[in-house]
């Protein structure tokens, strides 16, 4: 029994070593490691970590990233991509502060149950979905978040849902601070059927 609970007193420590490096930790992660995931449990009731959301769980004295709830999307929705205004802030593109983490999802998913954060939900079908993901590393758990040019051209194809704009301000901003090129911008334009609603715009920016 001591050698049992010497095991466990170990694992305990790996895990909180791995919430240290991490800042959030999901059940999962720990199975990888072959530990016990009951451990995340026993630590949050001994107080040694606090439950950030369903089989989320992170350090109480843990400095809080630029990036906390995202990453908990993240973890908590598999086939989240951060979009437009969330995807616009994470680029640091354009002034736009979202309330919501708006996030895309493929067509026909399901939405997801979330009591925090807010979600704005946007399904998107084939490429206009799968093509110019990001995975961003931040404390060992990923971000999936659509690279800059993508964004801009969804800006253009979802004008109606976020306004104009907001699309000329980030075309201008990525621009201008060379955050995408006309290549990436006619590439993503062609995918999201927005070439000749962008076309006026990019000849625009270029002269």
């Amino acid at each position: 029994m001591q050698i049992l609970n010497f095991d466990l007193m170990n694992q305990s420590d790996h895990i909180l070593a791995l919430a240290r490096q991490q800042q959030v930790l999901r059940a999962a992660d720990v199975r990888e490691h072959g530990w016990s995931p009951q451990l995340l449990i026993r630590l949050h009731q001994a107080g040694k970590l606090q439950r950030l959301g369903r089989g989320l769980y992170g350090l109480p004295d843990a400095e809080v990233t630029e990036h906390q709830t995202l990453l908990e999307v993240s973890q908590r929705v598999p086939k989240a991509v951060l979009c437009l205004l969330s995807a616009l802030q994470f680029h640091a593109i354009g002034t736009q502060l979202p309330h919501e983490v708006w996030i895309a999802l493929p067509e026909g998913t399901q939405t997801p149950k979330l009591g925090y954060p807010p979600l704005r939900v946007t399904r998107l079908r084939g490429p206009a979905y799968s093509e110019g993901i990001l995975t961003i590393t931040d404390h060992g758990a990923p971000i999936r978040v659509y690279s800059a040019a993508k964004t801009v051209t969804d800006c253009f194809k979802l004008r109606n849902k976020i306004g104009l704009d907001v699309a000329l301000e980030a075309l201008k901003d990525a621009w201008r601070n060379r955050k995408v090129t006309m290549a990436e911008l006619s590439h993503f334009a062609k995918i999201n059927r927005v070439e000749r609603v962008m076309q006026p715009y990019l000849e625009a920016v270029t002269q």
